[in-house]
C-alpha cells in the first residue's frame, strides 16, 4: 500500500540495483550491517553485538546505510528474511553491494517478492523519516523524504 507524499517532501534520485517500490520509516546507520550474523531472519531483529543498532528491528523499515558488510552468506539471510516478511521494505546504500543485490534478486525470482535496493546520496536522512521509493519515468529510483 502506498502512502501519500507530503507537498514539502524532499526528492532525490538514485540508481536501482533492484527496482521496486516501497514505503516506510527510515532506520539509518552510519556503519554497515551484515545480514549474516547481524540479523535474525525469523524476527528482523539486529543481533550483532558489535553493531550500534543491536536490538532494533529492520522489518518493514527503509534501511539506510553506507554499504552492506560481510559474508556472501548475507544473500541467503536477506532472501529468507524477505520470504518471511521480516526484511526491510527497501534498502538505500551509498555504494553498490552485490551480495545484498543477489539476496533481493533470489527472493524476487523464487518468491515473487520485490524489495528495492537503491544506491543514492543518503545524507540528510534520519531514523524515523518517512521514505518512499518509486520508479521514475526513465527507470531511475526516485526517493521521497517527507
Amino acid at each position: 500500500m502506498t502512502q501519500p507524499i507530503a507537498k514539502d517532501a524532499v526528492e532525490r534520485l538514485g540508481t536501482f540495483q533492484l527496482a521496486g517500490e516501497a514505503d516506510g520509516l527510515a532506520l539509518v546507520f552510519s556503519q554497515p550491517l551484515s545480514f549474516w550474523g547481524g540479523i535474525d531472519a525469523e524476527t528482523g531483529d539486529i543481533i550483532d553485538h558489535s553493531h550500534p543498532g543491536l536490538g532494533q528491528n529492520v522489518a518493514g523499515r527503509i534501511l539506510v546505510m553506507p554499504s552492506g558488510r560481510g559474508s556472501s552468506s548475507s544473500s541467503s539471510v536477506l532472501a529468507e528474511a524477505i520470504r518471511r516478511g521480516t526484511a526491510p521494505a527497501g534498502i538505500l546504500l551509498e555504494r553498490p553491494d552485490p551480495i545484498l543485490a543477489v539476496g533481493a534478486i533470489v527472493a524476487e525470482f523464487l518468491y515473487d517478492i520485490h524489495m528495492p535496493l537503491v544506491v543514492c546520496d543518503i545524507a540528510g536522512i534520519a531514523s524515523g523519516d518517512r521514505i518512499a521509493i518509486r520508479v521514475g519515468e526513465q527507470g531511475e529510483a526516485v526517493i521521497h523524504k517527507a
